[in-house]
């Protein structure tokens, strides 16, 4: 087999799943970066090769995500060892496996536990050598006990230990009670096994990526780049309630002035104006049932009254909004999933304004009218995380997720969060502003 360089951690993970280890599952991560995908592939393809007519696993709750993500790691491990498609394996995304040539075979698997099947009864008949499943903090304690119940494929006939492999991130799930804290206490039970891995231990992560775990919200910070599990379980809230409270308090307005607008289609939602001073939110307009014509009348009438240019008026370009910004010469057009000034760090433009959004409500340098204050607080309260447990770009649910939860749309949330646009890019070169 070709020789491929492992860092000291895979190292020890792979040292946990050797046959001459007692450790049955094993829990390899903690952190981003730690090169925990690719470890995983690397074992199932050793263990291919190595026993011929064996059976592995590759699992994710989502089978789309561990197409776009794990397979890709997959494909590049094999080629680091020489392995060609089509020559050395076959993979058919029908099936969903991958078979090698001496008869060995890895089956792609969704493990997410369906309303449908809660008892995973389809992997009832399935039989497997081993497996690994990655990102396991989305997938249920259930599942993966199940999974361990389908290890026993050819175990005898190579004198094998059955042997699974998970990988995550820190998570206050099953795997916190399962594995962290028995871990952290000393009281590990020996046929389980964690391997802490950080972004630190790989050498080969460029200093870019550091960086950006360095710049990452504090939870985050602490969760990705240092592993830590003791972090606030409401990790998945982007405004805390005693720091938007404080944004109701009185202050004298200084700086510029800016319009931002929500819009809503004819008779849907609300379109809601917000009038600026500097920071501070001095006037809200909001409309129902009024005509794109009205509404751009009404926007006018504001520029006027509060001699606003027009480079300072920015307007929800998504739908309807668009025709708005057109008849609205010079004004801002902000397109929701426009990407980020920051890409690396942010799914999106919104994302990105959302959260400049809760750290100025955290620094309480941006201040917000208190006649609104339920309503504001209500909204945004609104506005959460997604995918808190993956090191992948920050993101927020969608306003579709929104309004299934709530029954409403964050019109006003979304209205205030577009002032942040002024704020993200007045240092980035895009637009100048006075």
């Amino acid at each position: 087999m070709v020789v491929i360089e492992l860092l000291d951690k895979q190292q020890e993970c792979l040292n946990q799943l050797a046959n001459d280890n007692p450790s049955e599952l094993i829990l390899f991560g903690g952190g981003a970066g730690g090169a925990k995908s690719f470890t995983g592939c690397y074992w199932q393809i050793r263990r291919r090769l190595k026993y011929a007519g064996t059976r592995g696993l590759i699992g994710r709750a989502i089978l789309d995500d561990l197409k776009k993500t794990t397979l890709n790691t997959f494909f590049e491990v094999a080629r680091m060892h020489g392995l060609k498609a089509e020559q050395h394996y076959t993979y058919n995304p029908n099936a969903k496996t991958i078979t090698f040539q001496n008869g060995s075979e890895i089956i792609l698997k969704d493990l997410f536990q369906m309303p449908s099947d809660p008892h995973f009864e389809t992997l009832g008949s399935l039989e497997i050598t081993d497996f690994f499943v990655d990102e396991c903090s989305q997938v249920t304690k259930k599942g993966i006990d199940i999974l361990r119940s389908r290890v026993r494929y050819k175990l005898r006939e190579y004198n094998l230990l059955p042997k699974g492999l998970l990988t995550c991130n820190p998570s206050k799930g099953w795997l916190y009670n399962e594995f962290y804290i028995p871990w952290k206490q000393g009281k590990l039970p020996e046929h389980l096994s964690f391997v802490r891995s950080l972004a630190t231990d790989n050498y080969n992560l460029p200093a870019s990526y550091i960086n950006t775990l360095q710049s990452l919200p504090e939870q985050d910070r602490k969760r990705l780049l240092e592993g830590s599990w003791e972090y606030d379980e409401s990790i998945d809230q982007l405004f805390h309630h005693d720091n938007l409270l404080h944004c109701f308090r009185e202050h004298q307005p200084q700086g510029s002035k800016y319009i931002t607008a929500d819009i809503a289609r004819l008779g849907k939602d609300r379109s809601v104006i917000c009038v600026w001073h500097g920071l501070s939110l001095i006037h809200i307009h909001e409309y129902r049932k009024n005509t794109i014509t009205e509404v751009v009348q009404r926007i006018k009438l504001l520029m006027q009254e509060h001699s606003i240019t027009a480079n300072h008026v920015v307007i929800d370009e998504d739908g309807v909004g668009g025709g708005a910004v057109d008849a609205i010469a010079g004004c801002r057009g902000f397109l929701n999933g426009s990407k980020a000034t920051q890409s690396e760090k942010f799914i999106n433009l919104k994302t990105e304004c959302y959260f400049k959004l809760a750290e100025y409500v955290e620094q309480q340098s941006i201040y917000f009218l208190a006649s609104h204050r339920d309503t504001i607080v209500k909204e945004l309260d609104m506005i959460r995380r997604k995918n808190v447990d993956k090191d992948s770009r920050l993101q927020l649910i969608s306003k579709d997720e929104i309004k299934l939860r709530h029954g409403i749309s964050p019109d006003y949330a979304d209205a205030i969060m577009m002032r942040m646009l002024f704020e993200v890019r007045k240092n980035y070169g895009h637009y100048s502003y006075v």
